[in-house]
């Protein structure tokens, strides 16, 4: 297998803290720094959330902002992808970075149980952050949690309301939702394949099950993500120390399956996003 794997780095989210890891980037600073580290480790992929100073979830776009500025800086050419998840905001304040025309953002079309709580995607909100994507040029990465986000997310493509080619990631092992289980990933590649033949698709898999999951999708022929965000250790009696070292294990499993790990040029081109020049 030849084609080139696309890594995404995912480098704080919305729940991981430093006292479960003191390597977790919370301030603008640290996101970029690490975020630059992850990026010549592999990554042409950020998947951004925003932190307040006391660690809990934001959606306020300057800091959006800020964070785009410095990674344009510091990551020329890397895939600039913001999250529009639930735990950051409520209702359309989830959308208020978009008019900062990242490259991508993340999207979940439907609804979920989560750890804790009910992951709340009402149908009008979707459509609202679908409409934002659309006119700001936005491309979705579809975050499917359950089978129903999967199909969901085909028909509104092929509605032609999701902006760019689709692109869907797999979430697998979030306690209460889809569990890492390799019968229904394989189910998963099987439905996007025969649906949605034109799409493109990656995994990510929560704590221990990333890096387990970064396997099946690089030796399925799809792309992965891993970073501190999902998982915080590299087993279980040590800490990772960087989401680069997340993102080199990765790189290393790409080699294994003879695959090259994808250059931010060719990423681009994969998921069809405009060109830049650095």
């Amino acid at each position: 297998m030849s084609d080139p794997c696309i890594l995404c780095v995912a480098i704080t989210g919305s729940v991981p803290t430093k006292a479960a890891n003191p390597n977790v980037p919370i301030s603008v600073a640290e996101q970029v720094e690490s975020t630059h580290e992850a990026f010549e480790a592999g990554a042409s992929i950020c998947h951004a959330h925003v932190r307040n100073d006391d660690e809990t979830p934001s959606s306020d776009p300057e800091k959006f902002a800020r964070l785009k500025e410095g990674l344009e800086k510091h990551c020329p050419g890397m895939i600039i992808q913001f999250s529009t998840g639930g735990r950051s905001g409520a209702g359309k304040t989830r959308g208020g970075m978009l008019s900062l025309r990242p490259d991508m953002a993340s999207l979940s079309v439907g609804s979920n149980n989560f750890p804790t709580r009910v992951y709340e995607n009402p149908p009008d909100l979707v459509d609202w952050l679908v409409s934002e994507m659309r006119t700001y040029e936005v491309v979705p990465e579809v975050e499917a949690f359950d089978l129903s986000h999967i199909l969901q997310a085909i028909q509104l493509h092929k509605a032609g309301k999701l902006y760019g080619r689709l692109y869907v990631q797999f979430v697998m092992g979030v306690k209460n939702a889809m569990p890492a289980d390799k019968a229904v990933f394989d189910f998963y590649v099987e439905q996007v394949k025969a649906r949605a033949p034109d799409a493109a698709w990656c995994a990510a898999g929560i704590g221990p099950n990333q890096i387990v999951v970064n396997e099946w999708a690089i030796a399925a022929g799809g792309h992965t993500r891993a970073g501190l965000e999902d998982n915080v250790r590299l087993d279980r009696d040590t800490l990772a120390p960087s989401n680069a070292a997340l993102i080199k294990r990765a790189a290393d499993l790409c080699e294994k399956y003879e695959r090259p790990v994808a250059t931010w040029q060719q990423a681009r081109e994969i998921l069809g996003l405009r060109s830049v020049t650095v």
